[in-house]
């Protein structure tokens, strides 16, 4: 423990903490569905009790807070409801959390089929490319594994 002084000059016991979550959490039936689709070139949403479908998928209604359970395909094209552009790119020797190398534009995309918005990349080379209301389809990367970044990114259709 190291001592150190308070305002008032008297000892304040302290010790450093490292603060780590040392476990791992499945990904249950409707997330590992929605991983498994992905890796298999799927996307996959979920059925709500109303008939909307959220994609990505939930275990539980966001509204009703019913668990959800019918999985249903979406396509793999859609339209981009929001966007911003990200001028700042990854450089190949840092460890920033920039997942491209290159500018691109964050956006929301509703995916046909589904009734609420992913969130991923839109590659193109210029801010004067994107749009809101913009059609997108995915493109997949050749090497799969069950996650998000499965989709390699979204170009304009």
């Amino acid at each position: 423990m190291d001592g150190g002084v308070d305002d008032g000059g008297t000892s304040v016991l302290s010790a450093p903490m490292v603060l780590e979550y040392p476990f791992t959490r499945s990904t249950g039936p409707v997330i590992g569905a929605f991983l498994t689709g992905l890796r298999e070139k799927v996307i996959l949403g979920i059925r709500r009790g109303d008939g909307s479908v959220l994609c990505p998928p939930s275990e539980y209604d966001p509204v009703t807070s019913e668990p959800l359970t019918e999985m249903v395909e979406v396509a793999q094209v859609g339209s981009v409801t929001t966007w911003a552009w990200n001028s700042e790119v990854r450089q190949k020797e840092s460890l920033t959390q920039q997942p491209f190398e290159t500018p691109f534009a964050w956006a929301l995309i509703r995916l046909d089929g589904a009734d609420t918005d992913m969130l991923h990349g839109v590659l193109v080379d210029d801010v004067a490319e994107m749009a809101t209301g913009m059609r997108v389809r995915v493109v997949w990367r050749d090497e799969r594994q069950g996650h998000i970044s499965d989709i390699a990114g979204f170009v304009p259709q």
